[in-house]
This record gives structure tokens, sequence and C-alpha cells, in this order.
């Protein structure tokens, strides 16, 4: 057991980390308040090769494992929480999802352009009143119209689908299940930009699919293999945005921690007190917790592994810590974590998306669950 990164996955973080301080720090809170997009950043992450870390390096990716990408979301994550939200469903989600399983062709012709940033990407598998029922709920199909495809149907809180290029669209024939590659234009609508409580700046969406008519070279595998992609992706997808609310706890424990040194109350620094100081214990233990749950999980993926219940495990837990960890951070803040003076409202609003995102904690927990009762 070696709990001492690869040295190509230190180098990755240390490039994304000193990326993300120079070109996102400086306007992390400005992504917040306007709910604006960083184009030009995502497109300067495609330049320096920090999209697609996971694809092989023939399709312009870095052929790395799970456990590099997961990292390099943390570290963006630690300095703006939603740039990693959008990070992450464009880079696992999508580019991974189609590398493993597209066909050749596919891939030569969507991962370059999206692996540089040129475009960007968005699974749709949520729908209105189907959030956690995806599959069972789903009432988007397809139907099979000669050698061509019509896919008619509306997927709701979608990350990334106003600025989006390209679709990885879920769909239904009866219980068959599959999945549809569709660009934008080929009539998709994206007439909606939904306001959220946080994540501001990773845009969400809705899509509207109506008579949208590709060629079969657009289907993913075969037709009924739409469940199969799901599942296993879901469980790569938990493995890996597992790291966004790390890097999230990770940057508020750092806060907490500054203005326990500095921040002084009755002659002397608050980091004097007991019980700032036990709040600190906890904070640190449940963040090294979770990173090494998530870290395990990220490498199990790497090596092929498929076990839902560490999936599952790292994203729910690295969740509720985060949660935890930026309402300790609030607490120790004050009034002051209260305004929007500090940044730590919004590292809290950002949190806790992730115990809703990529199945909320109470699916999660019986993912796990079932996958135990399985053993």
């Amino acid at each position: 057991m070696d709990f001492k990164l690869p040295d190509e996955t230190i180098a990755i973080r240390d490039l994304v980390s000193e990326f993300s301080k120079k070109k996102i720090e400086p306007i992390a809170s400005k992504i917040d308040k306007e709910d604006r997009f960083p184009m030009e950043i995502f497109r300067e992450m495609g330049k320096l090769g920090l999209l697609g870390l996971t694809i092989p390096e023939e399709y312009g990716g870095a052929g790395l494992d799970f456990l590099t990408d997961g990292v390099a979301l943390e570290e963006i994550s630690y300095f703006s929480g939603s740039l990693g939200l959008s990070y992450g469903d464009h880079n696992n989600l999508v580019l991974d999802n189609l590398n493993r399983n597209g066909n050749k062709e596919q891939k030569e012709k969507y991962l370059p352009s999206l692996v540089a940033g040129q475009k960007i990407g968005s699974l749709c598998l949520t729908e209105p009143g189907a959030g956690s029922d995806a599959l069972g709920g789903m009432k988007t199909t397809y139907e099979r119209k000669g050698e061509s495809y019509e896919i008619n149907g509306t997927k709701t809180f979608i990350t990334n689908a106003p600025n989006a290029d390209v679709f990885l669209v879920y769909a239904r024939n009866g219980k068959s299940y599959s999945q549809f590659i569709l660009e934008r234009e080929d009539g998709v609508e994206t007439p909606k930009k939904i306001k959220k409580l946080g994540m501001r700046g990773s845009p969400t969406g809705e899509v509207v699919l109506r008579n949208i008519t590709v060629g079969k070279e657009r289907l993913v595998r075969a037709e009924g293999q739409g469940k199969s992609i799901i599942l296993n992706g879901l469980n790569a997808e938990r493995a890996v945005l597992a790291f966004g609310p790390i890097g999230i706890a990770r940057r508020a424990l750092d806060e907490a921690i500054n203005y326990s040194n500095q921040r002084e109350q009755f002659g002397k620094k608050i980091g004097e007190f007991e019980l700032i100081q036990e709040k600190l214990a906890y904070m640190f233990t449940r963040l090294e917790a979770a990173k090494l749950l998530a870290y395990k999980a990220a490498t199990m993926l790497s090596e092929n592994v498929s076990d839902p219940s560490y999936a599952a495990a790292s994203i729910m837990f690295a969740s509720e810590t985060a949660t935890q960890i930026t309402r300790d951070a609030i607490q120790i803040f004050g009034g002051y974590g209260y305004t929007e003076d500090y940044p730590l409202e919004r590292y809290l609003r950002d949190a806790i998306l992730y115990e809703i995102g990529a199945g909320t904690t109470e699916i999660r927990k019986i993912v796990i669950a079932k996958a135990l009762l399985k053993k």
C-alpha cells in the first residue's frame, strides 16, 4: 500500500494548481456573482492539455488514470467549485464516457475537439419528474426509421447544456435504452438556463429534443446498451466527482486555519480556544478520511475493478464531509462567515450540490447497501 502519488500525477496536480491560482482565483468570486461560465479559461485548459486526462494520446489526451483526473478536479474545485463541476462533467461524463463506449469513428470525430476545448460536452440523463428514477421514469424516446433514429423528449438539470456543442443523450424504446451522440446543429434546443443556489457559473439547463433525426452512426455501442452504459457511467462519475467536494472542503479548512491564527477575541487568538481546536481537528480528520476513500475508489476504477459500493461511498462521504466542513468554517468565522465579504458562504452553497448530483445521498446509501447484500 503506497500513499505517495505517482510522479506524473503530482506533476499534473502542480500544473493545475498553478494555473488555477493564476487564472481562476482572481475571478472566482466574479464567476459566482455574475453566474458566468468562463469560456476563455476553459479554452486555455484545453490548450494546456488539462481536458481529457484519461483520453488516449492518439485522440489528443494525456492517457492518464482516473486518480490523476480526480486530483486535477480537486485542485480546480479548491479555487472554484462551479468551474470544477463543469470540468468534471466535460472530462468524465462526456469525454471518458465516449472514450469507453464509442467506436473508432465516433472517437476520431468527437474526442479531439472536446479534448482541445474547442467544443463543450454535456451528458443528458435526468428528466422532469424522474430524478432518482432515471431509468424507470425516462420518457425521452427513440424510434428507428429506416437507417435513422428519431428522438423526442426533454431533459433537465443538465450541466453545461446552455453552452454545449455535443450532447450524449439517453432515450428509450419500450424497455430498451440507448445512448446517442447529438450535436447542437441537429436541432437540439436549450431554452432555459436554471438559476441555482450554488455552483453559479456552471451552467445548468433544460434540453428539448423535437423530432431530432440522426443516422445510425450516432448510436453508441448498439441498441439496448444504454442501461449498461448508464450504470457503468454512474460508477465512474461518482468515483471521480468525489474529488470536487474534497477540493471545496480543503479550501474551507485552509481558510478556517488561517482565520483562527489571525482573529483575536478576549485578548488571544481564537485558535487557542479548545472549542475551535476541536472543530479544526474534526475538520482535518474528516477531510483526510474522505480523501483516502476517494483515492481508493479512483484507483479501483483505474484498475477496472467494478465495485459500486466504493464509488457511491466515496462521493457520499466526500459530499457530506464538504457540507459539514464548510458549515464549521462559517461557524469559526462567526458573523463574517455569513456575509458575502468572505467566500465561506459560496463554499457551502457549492458543496451542497454534491449531496444531490450524481445520485442523491439517499440513492447512494441504497447502492452501497445493495452491493453489500449482493456480496
